[in-house]
């Protein structure tokens, strides 16, 4: 065994980001304004085949932001997956609209698509689709269901960088798609998200919220028309996004090696499942997701996650459904109904280690040890 600990995800910088930095600190552009933030809007908008971005501080902010663009509020449902980061729900609560769940896909762990129209009401407004793990949603099926119904698409690719469906990049499928650059994503700024979008009206409303309403076009007089919030990037963390963005293919390709390698190792250990990628989809491997089938395998998750640590290597559990999530009880969300593909993740899944510039042997290793672990 190593002495060394293998840790979950840690951020993989080895571009321009000093450069980049240094140069921002140097000429005093450390704040909101500066070329760097540009500069990156540009590049990472570019890079997902879209027109326009609009940093903000974070990805949760990122969907907050998308939603009140869109004028969602108050009396308004928005469709989400029942399996997700919380982040996704709380933005709907944010603009005060009702988060309406539907349960995962049992293959590909994304939002089931066929349960989507039996959620909709005359109050439902919009739907996000977020692409776990990496791992693109069915966007075919849930554009046409937006189309007949009217509805507003947002692109929840938190953890999607690169990742494409039918060979066009995940955040060009929606009015606005939303992105996180926190410090595992395969594109990282530390802390940091953006918004993408084709339509200059929403470019331009973005833009006006983010910046507490101050008018994007002409002077400020310090009169506030609306209420806006104040979720700008700094020049030095777009720095950052820009060098990441500039190497981004070679992260992308970093990642879906290592979820190829994941599979390749684990190929004959009864009971490890991993997520179903689409032939025609590529799933960037943002996070090697496995669940664990204790009657097949031998051992719980619990006991396998105990067993890697014992040996050095991390691990993370898996989100918890929005169904029972306290917060969003308290909220008045209809946590009714049964959400079993969810709950089946949540209970036997987990992160294994993920980072962009994990190495073959360490793989192996990790994979040695599940495999010895079972019974």
């Amino acid at each position: 065994m190593p002495n060394k600990r293998i840790s979950v995800c840690e951020p993989f910088l080895n571009g321009n980001e000093t450069k980049y930095v240094m140069d921002a600190v140097s000429t005093g552009w450390i704040s909101s304004s500066g070329s760097y933030v540009t500069k990156f809007e540009e590049a990472f908008s570019g890079y997902c085949g879209v027109k326009h971005g609009v940093a903000v501080c974070n990805g949760t902010v990122a969907l907050h932001l998308a939603l009140a663009a869109l004028g969602i509020g108050k009396g308004d449902e928005v469709i989400i997956p029942s399996f997700t980061m919380i982040a996704t729900a709380f933005a709907v609560c944010y603009v005060g609209a009702m988060p309406v769940f539907v349960d995962a896909d049992k293959d590909t762990w994304n939002i089931d698509v066929t349960k989507i129209e039996e959620k909709i009401t005359s109050r439902t407004k919009a739907i996000i689709p977020v692409h776990i793990f990496g791992n693109p949603c069915d966007m075919d099926a849930i554009v046409d269901i937006a189309k007949r119904h009217n509805l507003f698409i947002v692109e929840d690719a938190a953890e999607a960088h690169g990742a494409t469906y039918h060979g066009h990049k995940v955040g060009s499928f929606s009015d606005i798609a939303c992105f996180s650059f926190f410090a595992n994503k395969n594109v990282t700024t530390g802390e940091g998200g953006m918004c993408v979008t084709d339509d200059e009206r929403y470019d331009d409303l973005l833009r006006y919220y983010k910046n507490v309403c101050f008018p994007t076009h002409g002077p400020r007089n310090y009169l506030h028309d609306d209420i806006g919030f104040n979720y700008r990037m700094s020049n030095i963390h777009a720095a950052i996004g820009l060098a990441q963005t500039e190497k981004a293919d070679d992260y992308k390709k970093m990642r879906m090696t290592n979820h190829m390698l994941y599979k390749k190792h684990l190929a004959d250990v009864s009971g490890i499942i991993f997520q179903k990628d689409e032939e025609e989809s590529e799933n960037v491997g943002w996070m090697n997701t496995i669940i664990v089938d204790p009657d097949k395998y031998g051992r719980t998750s619990d006991e396998l996650i105990a067993h890697l640590k014992d040996n050095n290597i991390d691990t993370r559990l898996l989100f918890k459904s929005m169904h029972v999530q306290p917060a969003l009880k308290k909220y008045g969300c209809d946590c009714s109904g049964e959400y079993p593909v969810t709950d089946l993740l949540s209970e036997n899944g987990f992160y294994l280690p993920s980072a962009s510039n994990l190495n073959e042997e360490d793989i192996a290793h990790i994979c040695g040890v599940i495999h010895e672990f079972a019974r």
